[in-house]
């Protein structure tokens, strides 16, 4: 039995909560690794909190400023330096499809850092991430390790409620976050993968606080049973704006913007019912997409709502960003979308798509003239398109 099936069969038979210590005996094991240590990113993806403190770190790492952020940002295996033991500390992308979890730091003897060695334990980190992904079905032990404080109870559902922050396919690449991370409570983004479409939604629920998220709730899950009964997105949004209605009779509404893409062509049905807005860029012009804008989901008992017709170019990158983005005021009075947002679209042009959403929300954190961050959602997609499109 190779290294590879051993390490596969040790991590699907240990429990939820024990998959670090399971890689931890194994690569001491077999690769005489003195410490191997799980960091996963916070909520806010700001820090890398280690999953055990009491086996070795104990204190988060900064994303931007550590040689173990270094790797998470770059998503490239990264070595750190050797110590007085003669032994070199390695970090390692824990990655799903895209969804950046963590790094996986295993110290190991100089002499055992071989190149065959480095891919083996890459391929460790990617074995790991999958099984992270199952257990946290069953344990909530990597949920606390993710959190730097308390999350309010509104947040906590919204986040149980969201996909994955990031996801690649060779067509796309998306990336979203939602500030403030522990205190959110209305916005939301969803999306679903299939082999012929992508469909992304963006929400928004109004009010604040638990009715705010109760609110969301419904309206995610409205669109999702819609969505997964086969339907088009006018009559998801449809069917969404009426179970809201029912719900609250007119008293509370979810501003949402729905895309579905054809991955064959790049054709994009979208459906603006609220006050999401849609940004592109394109080489190095960015715009915001005019859609027409119809009555929010829940305002009005059985709604109609329009499909517009867009294009998606490969090298187009979309931005999806909610009103506490647009919106956002400078001490000066100028609102982040006058000239703030193209700025920060252009700035972070190199990026990818699962960084671009943080490094936006950090320019509007400085373009604020509050400390107080009401919610804001920005969700990045890169078009690809598919190579036998392209001719």
């Amino acid at each position: 039995m190779n290294a590879h099936t051993e390490i596969e069969r040790a991590l699907r038979a240990a429990a939820p909560y024990a998959l670090v210590g399971t890689v931890r005996d194994f690569l001491a094991e077999k690769y005489g690794a003195r410490s191997v240590q799980l960091l996963l990113a916070d909520y806010g993806m700001t820090v890398l909190n280690p999953v055990d403190p009491s086996d070795g770190l104990g204190q988060p790492l900064s994303v931007y400023n550590s040689p173990q952020g270094r790797a998470f940002g770059s998503q490239r295996p990264h070595e750190g330096r050797t110590g007085p033991d003669d032994a070199a500390d390695h970090y390692f992308p824990v990655t799903v499809r895209g969804e950046r979890l963590g790094i996986l730091t295993v110290r190991l003897p100089s002499a055992r850092s071989t190149p065959h060695v480095m891919d083996d334990l890459t391929h460790v980190a990617e074995l790991l991430g999958h099984e992270l992904v199952v257990a946290e079905r069953e344990t909530d032990h990597y949920q606390r390790a993710r959190r730097t404080t308390r999350l309010t109870l509104a947040a906590e559902m919204q986040w149980q409620l969201l996909p994955a922050r990031s996801f690649a396919a060779p067509e796309y690449a998306i990336g979203a976050q939602l500030e403030p991370a522990y205190a959110i409570h209305g916005d939301n983004f969803d999306w679903a993968a299939e082999g012929d479409q992508l469909s992304v939604a963006v929400t928004n629920g109004l009010g604040e606080g638990i009715r705010a998220s109760l609110l969301t709730n419904l309206a995610v899950n409205a669109l999702r049973n819609a969505r997964r009964a086969g339907i088009g997105i006018a009559d998801q949004a449809a069917l969404a704006d009426q179970a809201i209605y029912d719900q609250h009779r007119g008293a509370a509404h979810v501003s949402t913007l729905l895309l579905r893409f054809d991955l064959a062509t790049g054709a994009v049905d979208a459906v603006d019912a609220g006050s999401p807005q849609l940004w592109r860029l394109r080489g190095r012009t960015v715009t915001r997409v005019a859609l027409d804008a119809q009555l929010p989901l829940g305002m009005f008992e059985e709604s109609q709502y329009v499909v517009q017709h867009l294009q998606a170019r490969p090298g187009d990158r979309l931005l999806l960003v909610s009103d506490g983005v647009y919106d956002a005021v400078s001490p000066l009075g100028e609102k982040y979308a006058e000239r703030g947002l193209a700025r920060a679209v252009l700035a972070t042009r190199l990026l990818s798509a699962a960084a671009v959403p943080g490094a936006v929300l950090r320019e509007l954190a400085e373009h604020r003239s509050s400390d107080t961050l009401d919610d804001a959602l920005v969700m990045c997609i890169d078009w690809f398109g598919r190579q036998d499109a392209r001719g």
